[in-house]
């Protein structure tokens, strides 16, 4: 067999996944084994693979490529998102470079195009997962604009409009003026920039006297409808009753008073905007205030904008200002640091806006959702830190503007069916439509060119709400196989900033459309942050291409690099360094791998009790690592998991293990240690599978023949045996033991293969079944316990025993009395200075109990070494 010297990611890793998809290991179907399921947080649908999918959907990888190892029925279900708005804003952006306006298509001409746009970017982001490794089951990948999901979507949407939870209303709107559409909160990005508080005069009616307020919009002074100020500050008691004059616009305003007035910023004194801000909107309702919209839907005035009809916001904010300075109005302005709100795909910048829209009552709905969580915790948020976050957002929560003014969506199943009004009817498709609207209004001529269908489509989150139960096609058909086998799923893993916008709307959606939570448990990722805590975005130029990162490490290397730096629920730095040690420890394991295949087997050699002991080790050594690996996972630290068993390949198998069973240059092994080497290399990379799966399944199909039933990727997984750790403790000993014969070597430069005579002054107990370990990881010829100290030998402390090389003719025994005594000064005055601040109850009394523990180690250890030293020096008599 020839094994290649160096190892070779790229085409290991297109081998294996071809091997994998060819065999059909990751598609499952229902049978009876117990199911575990994972529903992929569907990527936008024209997006590509960034740092976050990278983070997320390893996770995702290791928890199913476990379970599959751990006999489940493992299904990861793949897909991807319409993501309405994005989608719209590419599509708009493609055509408007060839010359043409989304105003001058038909809608389904622009659908077409969008269809288009899809067909050709669409599966990017999935074929980029394939190179991460993700086990996906492809055959059930989803699509939120698929045939069935959009079914499904329109029987939601007239089931929870036929129990009146749908309704249609004007309410206050993030609106983007670019897409032309209302966004919900997440679509929304708060930038803090630089801009200016304008002060503003508004003449009092019938008086000489002004009111001065403080704005940083004043081109919505065309929309004033009132002046509100506290009704406990003094400064404004001659007002009450009083009406003030918009500049500019000469409309006569009442002045109010609400208690909602900081009295303590600008002037104390607000204008009241209703139709352009959501607080001026509830002082508004609450004091029936007129409403003024003075923005057209692209944020140009319109006729209420006088003289400024037409022009965008922004220049009439400079014109407006001109004019009021030139007026006399204004009196000054300063510089303002303040939070403005911007369009997520479009950038552009949010206007608050008043508009009909369909909206959905949530108030009666959240309440299983909260039950689930808060009080029964049949869904399990990890980390736990989460819930209060959870709790926060659903006892607060409000109506979901559900509505978008997109063409590219699911459209509103709602339909229209007399001309100039707004009667309609609520139906799965037009067919239904129209046969409602003729029982409804007695017409039986209606036909289907006199009904419309409403323009608007749902927003994105209203089909991926559905997602754990759609892509089941639990709504159309809840009595399926599939629905009933891998529905509640099991694990979903996300990013805690969709934790309300999806996740508790998916657990909303569960209770009412399954009667059923939709997972056991939520793993919240931490977001992938750069070294400055910033998060990663295209934007920032600060978020490397994950492609090009598995090209240049591996995707195994990738994986472990990315995984080991993500503690559960917590930010992730991201440092290419780390990147650089998952693609080491691939090499050290595949160095490892060549090393043992190297070896001679000779079936008729005895086993060495050196190798017996190593492998009684070896094995506690595992057993306990499992355990702890099993734990970690159960509690989804799968960072804790990898560390161990990244520390169990490299020090303890690669480090110590091969070490010490390894057969002297030119010689052979027994038959019976090789073997065991081998089931332990074998379980290693069973455990380090789910973690890089490429690597692991290249060494396991190297080590021998195996067909396809015998593959690792559905190899049955290390079960956890008992181990003793009294042999575990032993062995730490016998490490000391062995570093400090090997440094005393390297110190007096005393040659590996010549053999050398170990005694020990024995205080303690010692596990003599070490001994030929000794023996053989030190060159020693005989390790004997003594009674008394030996004069003029190399003496070295572990524990309380204390271990002596007597001295051979080539070491100057004045020689080595000068560098002792050398270095016992450097220690006494090492610890000279540590006292010295031990003693400083200043230093004491202020420094962090963490610092404190650490000079008092250093105390211990010095004063140790000191007593070794010590001692070795008397050792030496002349």
């Amino acid at each position: 067999m020839n094994i290649p010297a160096k190892y070779n990611a790229q085409l290991v890793e297109e081998k294996w996944y071809r091997f994998w998809m060819e065999n059909n290991y990751f598609h499952s179907e229902p049978d009876d084994r117990e199911p575990y399921t994972i529903v992929i947080p569907p990527p936008n649908v024209t997006g590509v693979l960034h740092m976050g999918h990278m983070l997320n959907n390893t996770i995702q990888d290791v928890l199913i490529r476990r379970k599959r190892m751990l006999g489940y029925n493992a299904c990861w279900v793949p897909g991807t998102d319409h993501a309405s708005i994005a989608t719209e804003a590419k599509v708009v952006a493609k055509l408007k470079a060839q010359g043409i306006e989304k105003s001058e298509l038909s809608r389904e001409e622009f659908i077409e195009h969008a269809w288009d746009w899809t067909r050709e970017h669409g599966g990017l982001i999935l074929e980029q997962l394939k190179k991460l490794g993700a086990s996906c089951d492809w055959e059930r990948t989803k699509f939120t604009m698929d045939e069935d999901l959009n079914k499904a979507v329109n029987k939601v949407f007239v089931n929870l409009h036929e129990k009146g939870l749908i309704y249609k209303g004007y309410r206050m709107v993030n609106w983007d003026p670019e897409a032309k559409t209302t966004l919900s909160d997440e679509e929304v990005i708060y930038v803090e920039q630089p801009g200016k508080l304008y002060y503003v005069n508004y003449n009092i009616e019938g008086s000489e006297e002004v009111v001065q307020i403080a704005t940083t919009r004043p081109e919505t002074i065309l929309g004033d409808t009132a002046i509100c100020v506290h009704p406990e500050d003094e400064r404004f008691f001659h007002l009450k009753g009083k009406k003030a004059i918009v500049p500019i616009v000469n409309r006569s305003i009442p002045i109010i008073e609400d208690e909602y007035v900081d009295r303590e910023f600008g002037t104390g004194s607000l204008k009241i905007t209703p139709a352009h801000d959501p607080n001026d909107k509830e002082i508004g309702e609450k004091h029936n205030l007129e409403v003024i919209d003075i923005f057209n839907d692209d944020a140009t005035l319109n006729r209420q904008g006088l003289h400024y009809e037409g022009m965008d916001r922004f220049k009439v904010r400079k014109e407006i200002v001109k004019e009021l300075e030139e007026k006399g109005f204004l009196v000054k302005t300063e510089d303002y640091m303040h939070k403005v709100g911007t369009s997520e795909r479009t950038k552009a910048v949010i206007e608050p806006k008043i508009s009909e829209q369909w909206f959905l009552k949530m108030e009666d709905l959240v309440k299983p959702a909260i039950e689930a969580v808060l009080k029964k915790e049949e869904v399990k948020l990890v980390p736990h830190k989460f819930v209060n976050t959870y709790r926060h957002w659903m006892e607060n929560i409000r109506d979901w503007n559900i509505s978008r003014q997109l063409y590219w969506g699911h459209r509103i199943p709602a339909y229209y069916y007399s001309e100039g009004t707004s009667d309609y009817v609520v139906a799965e498709n037009a067919e239904e439509a129209l046969s409602i609207a003729k029982e409804k209004t007695g017409n039986k001529n209606l036909k289907a060119g006199d009904i419309r269908q409403d323009e608007d489509s749902l927003d994105t989150w209203f089909s991926s709400w559905l997602w754990p139960i759609s892509v089941f096609d639990g709504i159309n058909n809840p009595e399926n196989k599939d629905f009933k086998y891998y529905y509640p799923t099991n694990d979903l893993v996300t990013g805690p900033d969709i934790l309300f916008f999806w996740v508790a709307r998916m657990i909303i959606a569960g209770y009412e459309f399954a009667d059923e939570k939709p997972f056991e448990h939520v793993y919240l990722t931490g977001l992938v942050r750069d070294k400055k805590r910033r998060k990663m975005s295209k934007s920032l130029g600060n978020s490397p291409d994950p492609v090009e990162l598995m090209e240049s490490y591996g995707a195994d290397g990738v994986r472990a690099g990315i995984l080991m730096s993500s503690a559960a629920g917590n930010d992730l730095l991201f440092d290419e360094g780390l990147m650089l040690q998952g693609r080491n420890f691939a090499n050290k394991i595949w160095n490892g791998f060549r090393l043992v295949k190297g070896w001679k087997v000779n079936s008729d050699s005895d086993q060495p009790d050196s190798s017996r002991m190593a492998i009684e080790w070896y094995q506690a050594k595992f057993n306990k690592t499992l355990k702890f690996v099993n734990e970690q996972f159960d509690q989804y630290r799968l960072s804790d998991a990898l560390t161990a068993i990244y520390k169990l390949v490299w020090d303890d198998f690669s480090s110590w293990y091969l070490e010490m069973v390894k057969p002297q240059y030119g010689e052979s092994m027994d038959s019976a240690t090789f073997e065991a080497t081998v089931a332990f290399f074998e379980d290693n990379i069973k455990i380090l599978h789910p973690f890089m799966p490429f690597i692991s399944e290249e060494i396991w199909q190297y080590f021998k023949e195996r067909n396809t039933d015998e593959a690792l990727i559905v190899s049955k997984y290390p079960e956890q045996g008992d181990f003793n750790e009294s042999i575990l403790e032993s062995f730490e000993v016998i490490k000391e033991i062995i570093s400090a014969v090997r440094n005393l070597r390297k110190q007096k430069n005393i040659s590996f293969k010549e053999k050398l005579d170990l005694f020990v002054l024995k205080k303690e107990s010692i596990e003599t079944g070490f001994y030929a370990l000794i023996g053989k990881m030190c060159n020693i010829s005989k390790l004997i316990e003594i009674d008394e100290k030996i004069e003029n030998a190399l003496t070295f402390r572990v524990g309380s025993n204390e271990f002596f090389i007597p001295f051979k003719e080539e070491i100057n025994i004045e020689e080595e009395r000068s560098k002792l005594e050398e270095e016992l000064a450097y220690h006494k005055g090492f610890l000279a200075s540590v006292q010295k601040k031990l003693a400083n109850e200043r230093f004491v009394s202020n420094a962090p109990e963490k610092v404190i523990e650490m000079e008092r180690k250093k105390e211990a250890d010095a004063l140790a070494k000191i007593n070794m030293l010590e001692q070795s020096l008397a050792a030496l008599k002349s």
